[in-house]
Parts: C-alpha cells; sequence; structure tokens
C-alpha cells in the first residue's frame, strides 16, 4: 500500500471509531428517556411532581437522567456518583451548558456507593444532610456485598478457581443495602430491568448479575415487614404480606418493574 493509501485507512478507522462512540451516546440518550417516562411517576404517584427545593440522588448514574430531571422539574440539585464516567463522553461538558438552560445544580461524580468516606466528602462540599430522593435505576442488582451464591445457580462453579470473580455473583443484603439507601435519602426510587437468563454486561467481579425471581421474593418479602413499598410499573398497588403473592405472579409475566421504598410513620 502507498503512504497516502495508509493515511486514507487510518483517517476512515478514526471515522469508525467516533462514528462508534456517537452511536452508544445515542442510544444512551433514548435508554434513559424511555427509562425516565417509566420512573418519573414514582416521584408523586398522585401525579402532581413537585420538585422544586427538593434534592435528588442518581446512583449509578447514566449522566442522562439528571439532565432530564433538571429541565423537566427543576429541583433544588441532582447529584449523580458513578464508579465509571468515562463512558459517557458528554458528562464533562454536562454542568457548563446546564447551567445556561435551568437554575437546578447538576453534579455528577466517580465515587462508589460503597466508598462511605469519599462520598461522605461529596455530601460535605455540597452541604447535603440527606436528599430528598435516591434514584436507583437498573443498578440495585450492583449493590451485591455478600457471599458468592454462583453456585446456586450452577453446581460446576469455583470460586477457587475464578479468581477474577468474572462468574461469582455475591448476594444481596437487602437488610444492609436499603438501610444504607434510607439513609442517604427520604424516599427511594427504584427502576430495575432483569433477565437471569441474559449476561449482565456491565458487571464487575461478583458485584452484577440481575436477581432471580427467588431473590426478588426474598427482598420484598424483607421489604413489606419493615417500609413502606408501593409499586408504580407495570401496576400500581401497595406492597404487604398479603400482596406477595401478586408480586410474584408479577415478576413471572415481565422483565421491567419500578417502586419506591419510604420509612413508615408512626
Amino acid at each position: 500500500m502507498t503512504c497516502d493509501s495508509n493515511d486514507l485507512l487510518e483517517r476512515l478507522l478514526k471515522c469508525e471509531e467516533e462514528l462508534e462512540y456517537c452511536k452508544n451516546d445515542l442510544q444512551t440518550w433514548t435508554d434513559a428517556l424511555a427509562d425516565f417516562s417509566e420512573i418519573e411517576d414514582a416521584f408523586e404517584p398522585d401525579g402532581r411532581i413537585r420538585l422544586k427545593g427538593k434534592t435528588i440522588l442518581d446512583v449509578g448514574t447514566d449522566c442522562v437522567k439528571p439532565l432530564y430531571i433538571a429541565l423537566k422539574f427543576e429541583p433544588s440539585k441532582v447529584i449523580g456518583i458513578s464508579e465509571n464516567l468515562s463512558g459517557y463522553s458528554f458528562a464533562s461538558d454536562l454542568k457548563a451548558k446546564l447551567e445556561l438552560v435551568t437554575k437546578t445544580k447538576v453534579r455528577l461524580f466517580r465515587c462508589s456507593f460503597f466508598d462511605t468516606e469519599g462520598f461522605g466528602e461529596i455530601l460535605k462540599k455540597e452541604k447535603i444532610g440527606k436528599f430528598d430522593f435516591v434514584l436507583v435505576s437498573k443498578t440495585l442488582h450492583h449493590l451485591r456485598t455478600g457471599k458468592c451464591i454462583a453456585r446456586e445457580r450452577d453446581r460446576k462453579h469455583d470460586c477457587e478457581k475464578d479468581e477474577t470473580e468474572k462468574n461469582c455473583i455475591y448476594k444481596f443484603e437487602e437488610g444492609e443495602t436499603f438501610k444504607r439507601l434510607l439513609e442517604l435519602g427520604k424516599k427511594v426510587l427504584v427502576y430495575e430491568w432483569f433477565d437471569p437468563h441474559e449476561t449482565d454486561e456491565d458487571k464487575v467481579r461478583g458485584r452484577g448479575g440481575y436477581f432471580t425471581i427467588k431473590e426478588w421474593m426474598r427482598i420484598f418479602e424483607y421489604l413489606s415487614g419493615k417500609y413502606k413499598v408501593e409499586f408504580i410499573r407495570p401496576e400500581r398497588f401497595h406492597l404487604n404480606k398479603e400482596s406477595l403473592d401478586r408480586v410474584c405472579s408479577m415478576l413471572r409475566q415481565v422483565d421491567c418493574i419500578c417502586f419506591f421504598v419510604e420509612r413508615t410513620t408512626m
């Protein structure tokens, strides 16, 4: 090949790479918009969403939902945290550009939900004691911290032979996780997609792996006896001990659910 041909090939490869970035960004925006249409009613189930002056924490942010929330509802502040913001090429420009169109302060931080010290510094810097809302969108299954339960799904699984924990799946400890979430916010909104038969592409070590129906039922059994839980999608109803059978039937027919959790008032 000639020098001109090599140069042309390099430019084509660069264009192809840039196009792939653009496609990924577009997919992120369209997915986030579709998700948000399913989530927004969870803020105020009566349909009158009043977020002005409110603060929102977006755990495992996709960097797009904070934008939609800011433009549509104008809360006081939206904080998004994620262990990896590098996958969102537009994130670095978001803050400056948003200041031109909304009074809502949007802050995005590279921080783990499990980094209590680092996150504590963020709260101190942003002068927030407790959020009004905590949004956990397609992230709850990544908040696994217990011992590996992969052998329950695959008897051949051996943690000792899986040093990278690529195929490990930590147990989800609902007690500790929801206690922590409700320490951070008055109301926790959960939107979750799940399919135990699909691969969780952004799974990190043993943190990840979609919930099975058995896991979901254990989670909801725990929540129904301790907190106020209201389902928003796919249908609206209050969760209690009597409605657990209804949940089990629903989970077998859908792959997306949305609900919120609050402390019960005495």
